[in-house]
């Protein structure tokens, strides 16, 4: 089980939910340098903040951001990662014009896809086989 400090309440749940995600750079070019990595970090933990999320961990590369965020389950993650890299597009655009030159087509600053994963707990074949262990009722 999660630590207890990883355990949230809602007001009809209690819930640990974690998603890693990836998001690229269009065309994977390389535009990040670590100033830029840090003020997305702090633009993507605003964002997490009005979705009643939290930005657990966050890294990046100069062609890839790695954020690890703490939602409840009324978050629609896809939600969350539109705002994410929209918001985040946005003000490094309007606070950074030198990265304006990466920017391609309707300045898009991130390519369109991104990986999420869920992340903690057992792993499937653990949940699994508790599933399959417990009494059926008749």
């Amino acid at each position: 089980m999660a630590e207890c400090s990883d355990i949230r309440t809602g007001r009809h749940c209690v819930f640990v939910l974690h998603a890693y995600l990836v998001f690229v750079t269009k065309f994977r070019r390389r535009v990040f340098t670590g100033e830029h990595l840090i003020r997305l970090q702090e633009i993507m933990r605003s964002v997490c903040a009005a979705f009643e999320t939290e930005l657990r961990g966050f890294n990046g590369e100069d062609d890839h951001v790695r954020p690890l965020v703490d939602f409840p389950p009324k978050a629609a993650l896809s939600k969350l990662v539109n705002s994410l890299k929209g918001v985040s597009s946005r003000r490094m655009r309007r606070e950074l014009p030198e990265l304006a030159r990466h920017s391609y087509r309707a300045n898009k600053r991130w390519s369109g896809s991104y990986f999420a994963g869920s992340v903690g707990g057992a792993s499937i074949g653990v949940l699994r086989q508790y599933i399959e262990q417990q009494n059926r009722s008749v």
